[in-house]
């Protein structure tokens, strides 16, 4: 089993950074491809980001160039360093993990908020 705790969302105004950040523990989540997910309200969810093992990294078309996701194995975190927020980021942002594939994973974190708003 993974469990996967994320931290560091917030309110910040447009134009502005966030970095979220994404605990977890074991050889699966060392292994697994480990994603960032949103859903803002009354949408469904989805992937903003993923990286794997490798550090070979995917991203939505609507954040290339403004987010960077990155992992340090030793220290079991996966980054989501987001810039030039835009209003329409604001969304529970989910960490996910368990699987080698470029789909969702079967583990999923409690979410955290970001709000992009001035």
């Amino acid at each position: 089993q993974v469990q996967l705790v994320e931290s560091g969302g917030g309110l910040v105004q447009p134009g502005g950074s966030l970095r979220l950040s994404c605990a977890g523990s074991g050889i699966i989540f060392r292994i697994s491809i480990i994603g960032w997910y949103r859903q803002a309200p009354g949408k469904q969810r989805e992937l903003v980001a993923a990286v794997s093992s490798g550090g070979t990294t995917n991203y939505a078309d609507s954040v290339k160039g403004r987010f960077t996701i990155s992992r340090d194995n030793a220290g079991n975190t996966v980054s989501l360093q987001m810039t030039s927020l835009k209003p329409e980021d604001t969304a529970v942002y989910y960490c996910n993990g368990g699987t080698t594939t470029w789909a969702p994973g079967n583990y999923w974190g409690q979410g955290t908020q970001v709000t992009v708003s001035s």
